[in-house]
């Protein structure tokens, strides 16, 4: 199971490095070589799996970044989760598909097969479970991580109106995903579902957990959104179940530092700073 795999590993290390990469993230270096900005993007992803994935978790890669550069870009994405896997780390595809039936089929079958093939998936869960039972088929040799908290200031404009019960929406949903990732928990006590909660709001993330027992966790907000190793402490007091996503808080680590090709020695140091930070309150 690969929800399994990733627990394991985030024992090690429970930071998930972002490839959510821009093209003004690149050095000068490769901004100024004799090749595709497709091609400069998958070296500069290249250089990073290979000074980081043995201090890290995983990776997540936002496909919005390699969308906006067309076939290029996703050519970029395709060969950057190949060449990741391939190594042997868990990638995760930040896609956040949201529909329904034959459509999220496809959704499924497009990042759970074939040239942009990934591991984990995120899936906005918020039209029911009509938007997640497609993907079943796949689990849980492959995983889903659903929105139930996420990390922006307007996120309360939905996720936090009050229901009949008197209960946040995002603790229903919190509730409707333990629920439906009872069938697909493994070994290591988490299901092949997990959720996404920003680490941006850590008293409502202590409420969720309560309410999510089986579920491992990706967590954005560090770094760049204001979240820190100590805001992490008490969600693992009971142990690591969740990794904590950075990107450019990583990924432009050079900036200001170095414009050549030793820019990668920057991003292996600030991968390093952000597994002590939260290491040290564990």
């Amino acid at each position: 199971m690969i929800m399994d795999f990733l627990a394991e590993k985030a024992v090690k290390s429970p930071v998930c490095v972002g490839l959510d990469t821009k093209y003004d993230f690149l050095p000068d270096y490769l901004k100024n070589a004799d090749a595709t900005k497709g091609e400069k993007i998958f070296e500069f992803n290249r250089k990073i799996i290979d000074s980081t994935f043995d201090e890290c978790a995983c990776y997540k890669v936002q496909i919005a970044c390699y969308e906006a550069l067309g076939l290029e870009g996703m050519t970029a994405f395709a060969k950057t989760v190949k060449y990741a896997r391939k190594k042997g780390a868990i990638v995760i595809s930040d896609v956040k598909r949201g529909d329904i039936s034959s459509t999220a089929a496809q959704y499924a079958k497009g990042h759970f097969t074939g040239d942009f093939e990934t591991d984990i998936m995120t899936v906005n869960s918020y039209m029911g479970e009509d938007a997640v039972s497609p993907y079943y088929d796949y689990l849980p040799e492959k995983g889903l991580f659903l929105l139930i908290k996420t990390s922006n200031p307007s996120s309360g404009d939905i996720q936090d109106i009050r229901t009949q019960d008197g209960e946040p929406v995002y603790i229903r949903m919190a509730k409707k995903a333990e629920q439906w990732g009872e069938k697909f928990i493994g070994k290591s006590g988490f299901s092949a579902i997990g959720a996404v909660v920003g680490l941006t709001y850590p008293a409502e993330f202590l409420e969720i957990k309560k309410h999510m027992p089986h579920t491992f966790f990706l967590i954005p907000g560090y770094g760049a959104q204001g979240g820190t190793g100590k805001d992490i402490a008490e969600v693992f007091a009971d142990g690591v179940c969740g990794v904590v996503n950075s990107s450019r808080g990583l990924i432009t680590a050079h900036k200001g530092k170095s414009e050549g090709e030793d820019f990668n020695v920057y991003v292996r140091e600030a991968v390093l700073k952000m597994k002590e930070d939260i290491q040290k309150w564990l």
